[in-house]
C-alpha cells in the first residue's frame, strides 16, 4: 500500500516543467500581410492603418504559444480608429494654437507634458487589456505617481547625476512595468536589484574604454592605420550595444516571475549578432523587401531564448472581472509620440 504522505510530499517537490515559448510565423505568411496593409494603408489616406495594426498584432500574438495554447489579440479596428481620430484632431489643433494663440500652445505643452504618464499608462491598460492567453486577458493597474517618478523623474536624476542613477532608473521603469501588470487576478513581480544593473552598466563603460582608448591612440600616433579606426570604432560600437540588449533582456526574464512561476532568458551576443546581421544583409539586398521576414526572424529568435518554469498547470490562473479600457489613451500617446 502507497503511503499518502509520501505522495503529497512528492508533489510538492516536484521541479517545475519548463515550458518554452514558441513563435510559428513565417516571414512568407507575414509579407502578405504586410505589403497588403501598406498598399491599403496608402489607398485610404491612413484610414485603414488601424485595421493594418489589428491584423499585424493578431498574426504576432496568434502565432506565439506557450505550451501548446497561443496567444490573442483582442483589440477591434474600428475601436482604434475612433481613438486616433480623436488623437489626430487634437494634435492638429495643437499645432494650430502654435501660429495664432502662442500663449495658448505655452499651455497647451505644459499640460501635454503633465500628461504624458497618464497617456502610458492608459496606453499599457489598453494594450494588456486587448491581450488574452487561455482565454484570460491581462491587466495594467498604475497610479499617475508611479508613471511619472517611472518615466519622467528617475530618467531625469540619471541624467543630473552623469549617468550614476540611470541603473536604478533602468530598474524603476521595468519595476513599474511589471509590477502593476497581472495577468487575470494574479500579479508579476521583479527581483531585480540597482546592483545588477549597476555591474551591466559599468561593464559597457569598462569595454568603452579599454577598446575605444587603444583606437584613439591608433588614430592619434599611428596616420597610416588611421583608415581602419572607423570599422574598428563601429565594430566596438555594436559590440558594447549587443552586450547591453543581451544582458538586459537576460535580467528581465530571469528576474521576472508570475506568483510561483519563473522565467528563464538565455540570449547570447554571438547568435544574435548573427539574426541581426543576415536580417541587415537581407534587407539591404532586397531594397527593404525582407523587412517582414527579418521580423518575424528576429520573433522566432527572442521566442527561442525564453522559457517558463511553472509550479502548477497554467490552467489553475482565475480569470479578473471585466473592465473597460479606452484605446483613445493608447492613441494620444502614439499621435504625440509619447508610447511606442
Amino acid at each position: 500500500m502507497t503511503d499518502t504522505s509520501t505522495v503529497n510530499t512528492a508533489a510538492h517537490t516536484q521541479l517545475p516543467e519548463n515550458l518554452e515559448f514558441e513563435f510559428r510565423g513565417k516571414g512568407m505568411e507575414y509579407f502578405k500581410i504586410w505589403i497588403v496593409n501598406i498598399l491599403l494603408t496608402v489607398l485610404t489616406l491612413g484610414i485603414y492603418s488601424a485595421w493594418a495594426t489589428v491584423r499585424n498584432n493578431r498574426y504576432f500574438y496568434s502565432n506565439l504559444y506557450l505550451d501548446n495554447i497561443n496567444f490573442r489579440y483582442l483589440a477591434e479596428p474600428m475601436a482604434i480608429l475612433k481613438g486616433r481620430l480623436v488623437a489626430m484632431a487634437a494634435f492638429i489643433a495643437y499645432g494650430i494654437t502654435s501660429q495664432v494663440a502662442p500663449m495658448l500652445y505655452l499651455a497647451l505643452t505644459v499640460v501635454l507634458i503633465i500628461a504624458i504618464p497618464y497617456f502610458i499608462n492608459q496606453s499599457l491598460a489598453f494594450d494588456r487589456r486587448m491581450t488574452a492567453y487561455n482565454n484570460i486577458q491581462f491587466r495594467f493597474k498604475a497610479t499617475y505617481g508611479e508613471a511619472f517618478m517611472a518615466i519622467m523623474v528617475w530618467p531625469l536624476l540619471g541624467l543630473l547625476s552623469l549617468g550614476i542613477l540611470y541603473p536604478l532608473a533602468f530598474l524603476r521603469i521595468n519595476q513599474y512595468m511589471v509590477k502593476n501588470s497581472s495577468y487575470g487576478t494574479s500579479n508579476f513581480d521583479f527581483k531585480a536589484t540597482y546592483g545588477d544593473y549597476g555591474m551591466i552598466f559599468l561593464a559597457v563603460i569598462g569595454a568603452g574604454l579599454v577598446i575605444g582608448l587603444p583606437i584613439g591612440l591608433i588614430a592619434a600616433f599611428a596616420p597610416a592605420l588611421s583608415v581602419i579606426t572607423p570599422v574598428l570604432m563601429i565594430a566596438t560600437y555594436v559590440g558594447i550595444l549587443l552586450y547591453f540588449i543581451v544582458h538586459t533582456n537576460n535580467l528581465f526574464f530571469n528576474k521576472l516571475s508570475l506568483t510561483e512561476h519563473t522565467f528563464n532568458s538565455n540570449a547570447t551576443m554571438g547568435s544574435l549578432g548573427k539574426v541581426i546581421l543576415i536580417n541587415a544583409l537581407l534587407t539591404i539586398v532586397t531594397l527593404g523587401l525582407y523587412l517582414p521576414a527579418a521580423k518575424v526572424r528576429i520573433t522566432k529568435y527572442w521566442c527561442s531564448c525564453i522559457s517558463m518554469d511553472a509550479v502548477e498547470p497554467l490552467d489553475n490562473f482565475a480569470a479578473a472581472e471585466k473592465e473597460n479600457v479606452s484605446a483613445l489613451g493608447e492613441e494620444l500617446g502614439q499621435v504625440f509620440d509619447f508610447a511606442s
